[in-house]
């Protein structure tokens, strides 16, 4: 006969190292964690690198799917803004699931002037705390801001894409 007692204990160790382990994944990443690392092909197959960007600070921009309305105003606000981020030294990237070739017209199409990485399996948003819409798989409209040092300064998850070049620039410039 099992010992109840027994299973009471495993199962109350197994939930607190799931809650140990698995919160941070649900909870995204803060302002002061170190900010995972990658490298994915941008629209042209050109291997970017967060590593390769130490001391510039960089904008990591989730959009759900390129050419659509909200992602389209927001891209273009980045371009709009593009030469100031360039000034402080900032490096904006966005990033969805589409393929190479749709990021491709959509960069060009638009004239923007920044890389859009592919995370055609969702991995890099799963690393950065960036869900994705049930049932469709876009990705929700999030950015996280890196500092130079690979820290992350801020985890923007409420994205307005009329002010959010905006409002990025105000906290690099603090």
């Amino acid at each position: 006969m099992k010992n109840p007692l027994k299973s009471l204990r495993r199962s109350t160790v197994s939930l607190c190292l799931l809650t140990l382990f698995a919160l941070p994944v649900f909870l995204g990443l803060a302002p002061g964690d170190q900010a995972p690392d990658f490298s994915l092909k941008n629209q042209d197959g050109k291997v970017v690198k967060l590593s390769a960007l130490k001391g510039k600070p960089v904008l990591l921009y989730f959009y759900p799917m390129d050419d659509t309305p909200g992602c389209t105003k927001e891209a273009c606000n980045f371009r709009d803004e593009f030469e100031k981020f360039k000034a402080i030294g900032a490096v904006v990237l966005g990033v969805s699931k589409q393929d190479q070739k749709s990021h491709q017209e959509f960069k060009a199409k638009h004239h923007l002037p920044f890389d859009l990485l592919m995370d055609t399996d969702g991995d890099l948003a799963k690393a950065y705390g960036v869900g994705s819409y049930p049932g469709v798989g876009m990705l929700k409209r999030q950015s996280v801001l890196i500092s130079g040092n690979g820290k992350i300064l801020k985890v923007y998850k409420d994205v307005d894409p009329d002010t959010h070049a905006a409002e990025v620039l105000k906290d690099l410039r603090k």
